[in-house]
C-alpha cells in the first residue's frame, strides 16, 4: 500500500501565498522526516487561495529538498500545455528525483482557465488524448513527427530522457462513472477521488475499469487503484471528529454549490444534459448527508487504529494499491493539527501496513 498526501497550498482566511507555500513545504519536510511514500501535487489556474498554478515547478523544488520522499501529479492538465514541453519538463523531474517522480494525468481543471488560455473545453477530450499520445511517444526516445488536429510536430527529439525506463508510471485520473471503463480499456493506473463519490459509488464503478482491464489482456487482474481521500487523525475519536468538523463541511459546501453551478470536482464546467443532472444529482444527495453520513462514507476521520481498520476495509472491498490522504480539505485546519495527522498516519498507522 502506498501512503501519500495531497497539497494545493491552500491560504487560510487573510494568510499569504507566500504563507501558504512555506506551509506546505514544511510539510513535505515532515514527511520526508516520518517516513510517508508519495506527496502529490494538484494544478490550479487563476485562485489566489489556491496557488499552485505550475505544479511541475514545485515538484522538482520537493525532489532537490528531500532524499527518498516520491513526488507525483495529481494531476497535470493536459489539454492546457504544449505536450512536447511537458515531456521535457516531467522527464527532467524523473531525473532530477532519479526515479521519484509519477506522473498523475487528466483534462480536469478550472473552466476559467480553459476561457483565458483561448481552449474550448468542449475540445479537452481530443485534446487530452492528443496530448498524451505525444508524451508517451517523445518518451520512446527516438525523433518522431505527429499530425493532429491540435498539435503538428515534426522530426521532434525530446531531451533528457526520463530517468525510469520506459517513463514514469502515468496515472489517469477518473471523476465521472463513465470515465472507468475507458481507463481499464487503455490499460493505465487510476486516480480516484471521494470529493464527488462515496466508497460505494468507487466499489460499483470499478468492477466496469477491472472488466475493461481484463478484457483488453492487461497485465495483472485488478490493475493499479489510487484514491485520495479527506482524512483527519487524533488521539481520541471526539477529537478526530469534531475538530476537523469545520473544515470538512466548509469542503463538502464547496463542492456542492460547484456541482448545482453544472461544474465537477476540479471546478470544471459541465458539458450535455446526461452530465448535467449527475451533477445536479451529486449536488442533491450533498444536501441531504449529515455530517455523521459525511463521515461514514465520504472521509476517514478516527484514532490510528481506526484508520487503519477503515483502510483495511477499503484494501479488500476496493482492491486500492494506494491512498492520498487530503489532511486540510477545506484549508480551515491550523498547521500544527495537520502535522500531528501526518505524524499519527505515518508513525501509527503506516506500520500496520508493511
Amino acid at each position: 500500500m502506498d501512503f501519500g498526501i495531497f497539497l494545493d497550498f491552500s491560504a487560510r482566511g487573510a494568510q499569504n501565498q507566500s504563507d501558504a507555500f512555506q506551509e506546505a513545504f514544511e510539510l513535505v519536510d515532515l514527511a520526508e522526516e516520518t517516513g510517508l511514500d508519495t506527496v502529490w501535487l494538484g494544478e490550479t489556474h487563476f485562485n489566489s487561495n489556491r496557488p499552485i498554478s505550475a505544479p511541475i515547478v514545485v515538484a522538482s523544488s520537493i525532489a532537490t529538498r528531500t532524499e527518498r520522499l516520491r513526488v507525483g501529479m495529481a494531476v497535470q492538465v493536459l489539454p492546457l500545455i504544449n505536450p512536447v514541453r511537458i515531456a521535457e519538463e516531467a522527464a527532467t523531474v524523473d531525473q532530477i528525483s532519479q526515479g521519484r517522480f509519477e506522473f498523475g494525468v487528466g483534462r480536469s481543471g478550472n473552466e476559467r482557465a480553459y476561457a483565458a488560455m483561448g481552449i474550448p473545453y468542449l475540445e479537452s477530450r481530443e485534446r487530452f488524448q492528443e496530448a498524451l499520445d505525444i508524451i508517451l511517444e517523445a518518451w520512446k526516445g527516438k525523433p518522431f513527427s505527429y499530425e493532429g488536429k491540435y498539435n503538428h510536430i515534426t522530426e521532434a527529439n525530446v531531451s533528457p530522457m526520463p530517468f525510469q525506463k520506459p517513463h514514469p508510471k502515468v496515472r489517469l485520473a477518473s471523476t465521472t462513472e463513465d470515465s472507468f471503463s475507458r481507463v481499464g480499456r487503455l490499460g493505465f493506473p487510476i486516480f480516484l477521488s471521494m470529493r464527488g463519490m462515496d466508497v460505494n459509488d468507487l466499489e460499483r464503478n470499478l468492477v466496469d475499469y477491472r472488466e475493461s482491464w481484463n478484457e483488453h489482456g492487461h497485465e495483472g487482474s485488478a490493475g493499479d487503484i489510487s484514491v485520495r481521500v479527506p482524512m483527519y487523525l487524533a488521539p481520541t475519536e471526539e477529537d478526530a471528529m469534531e475538530e476537523p468538523r469545520e473544515t470538512i463541511e466548509a469542503f463538502f459546501a464547496r463542492m456542492r454549490a460547484r456541482y448545482e453551478q453544472g461544474r465537477d470536482d476540479e471546478g470544471t464546467g459541465a458539458i450535455g444534459p446526461e452530465r448535467a443532472a449527475a451533477l445536479k444529482a451529486r449536488a442533491d444527495r450533498l444536501a441531504n448527508m449529515t455530517y455523521e453520513e459525511i463521515l461514514d462514507t465520504k472521509v476517514i476521520c478516527g484514532t490510528p487504529e481506526s484508520v487503519a481498520d477503515k483502510l483495511s476495509q477499503y484494501e479488500k472491498t476496493l482492491g486500492i494499491t494506494g491512498f492520498t490522504a487530503e489532511l486540510n480539505p477545506g484549508g480551515l485546519l491550523p498547521p500544527d493539527a495537520v502535522k500531528r495527522s501526518l505524524r499519527l498516519l505515518t508513525q501509527e498507522v503506516m506500520p500496520a501496513f508493511r
